[in-house]
């Protein structure tokens, strides 16, 4: 990760806690984060064919992948109140969800999508309770 990478980061990372802190519960913003990068992903498969796809889609997965990148470091710090046994577990996902991720920069397709759409909407249906 670049210097600049980092900085970017570390500022939308404190503006994520920031906004936790003021507006929703962690989990309801976990949740509608999550929902949102899912959403951004269903809308580049859902137009696959579409103008500005690369660029869309380009957006949409790093998108998705800074969201996750959030999780796993939140997820990886020691004072995290999760059982370790599902942080680890929450971690794995998020290592499969970036591999996916990599596949589909390296080889774009849609069908490539659904998975990481529904690991998205599932994980945001749990921290909002629903069944």
């Amino acid at each position: 990760m670049s210097r600049r990478s980092s900085i970017v980061y570390a500022s939308q990372l404190e503006a994520y806690r920031t906004v936790e802190k003021t507006t929703m519960s962690g989990r309801e913003l976990e949740a509608s984060v999550l929902a949102k990068a899912a959403l951004m992903l269903k809308e580049c498969q859902d137009n696959w064919e579409g103008p500005d796809h690369a660029a869309r889609l380009q957006k949409a997965l790093r998108n998705n992948q800074m969201v996750w990148t959030i999780f796993e470091s939140e997820l990886a710090r020691e004072d995290n109140p999760l059982p370790k046994q599902l942080r680890l577990d929450i971690l794995r996902l998020g290592g499969f969800v970036d591999k996916r991720i990599f596949e589909v920069m390296a080889n774009p397709s849609p069908e490539k999508l659904t998975m990481i759409i529904n690991i998205n909407l599932n994980l945001a249906a749990g921290l909002r309770g629903a069944p």
